[in-house]
């Protein structure tokens, strides 16, 4: 076929390195590598700590996002990773101390914030999370349903949750093995192929080769994750695959 489009659905593993932040078109992300891979092209819809609600929000309510899947010969939920991360306060608090004012009080209340995160995600044994995984399994199924009932024959891809070793949450990441499992039985249910990031990349983030903060990767787990995710999507594009 044709040099295919990618419409990914992220979060900061898709476009952070070794050294912060990059570009959605840096040929070093794994989404590019992906795309290069196939002789393709990948479009990125993802934010920081973007969870599988972020990523249906935008698809039901991005118009940018509706336009790119007119296009689309495969879409990869890139999504999951960060639902299992610990979360102390309730999402919608955490995510409503940008909005304090005046600023030094929203530095001052951030900063205690952080600085109290590692050890109530230790005391609390990683409960709660930013998102139970039954709302994850939840989200995910909806863009599925939501994606088939416009485009029934585009492939479909999703990722089990990575790995970290972040002293910012403590070390601890005690929701991923059942967020992990009711991920996998999902996938089944809906004929969803999952990449098991865990598998791919986990050896890159615990050995420490990563980012200094424990849990975005290097180029060499991007370029890892990229040919993986290549190896799954090749046979789904190609002229006689499913």
């Amino acid at each position: 076929m044709p040099a295919p489009r990618l419409l990914v659905f992220g979060d900061s593993l898709s476009f952070h390195g070794p050294d912060g932040e990059h570009a959605a078109d840096d040929p070093r992300l794994w989404l590019n590598v992906t795309a290069a891979a196939l002789g393709g092209h990948a479009d990125l819809v993802a934010g920081i700590g973007w969870n599988a609600r972020d990523a249906w929000w935008s698809l039901t309510g991005d118009p940018r996002v509706w336009a790119d899947l007119h296009q689309a010969d495969a879409v990869v939920l890139a999504v999951g990773s960060m639902d299992t991360l610990p979360s102390p306060l309730p999402t919608y608090l955490r995510g409503g101390l940008r909005y304090l004012r005046p600023a030094g009080l929203r530095r001052v209340v951030r900063g205690a914030y952080l600085a109290a995160q590692p050890k109530l995600a230790v005391v609390l044994r990683g409960r709660p999370v930013v998102l139970p995984a039954r709302l994850t399994v939840h989200y995910l199924n909806a863009m599925v349903e939501a994606l088939r009932a416009v485009r029934p024959s585009l492939p479909i891809i999703g990722m089990l949750p990575s790995v970290h070793r972040a002293a910012s949450y403590g070390y601890v990441h005690t929701a991923r093995p059942g967020a992990a499992a009711a991920m996998t039985a999902w996938g089944r249910r809906a004929d969803v192929p999952l990449l098991d990031l865990s598998a791919v990349v986990g050896p890159h983030v615990l050995a420490g080769r990563g980012n200094q903060d424990g849990m975005h990767w290097g180029w060499e787990g991007h370029a890892e994750v990229g040919k993986a995710m290549a190896g799954l999507l090749g046979p789904l594009l190609a002229p006689d695959g499913p």
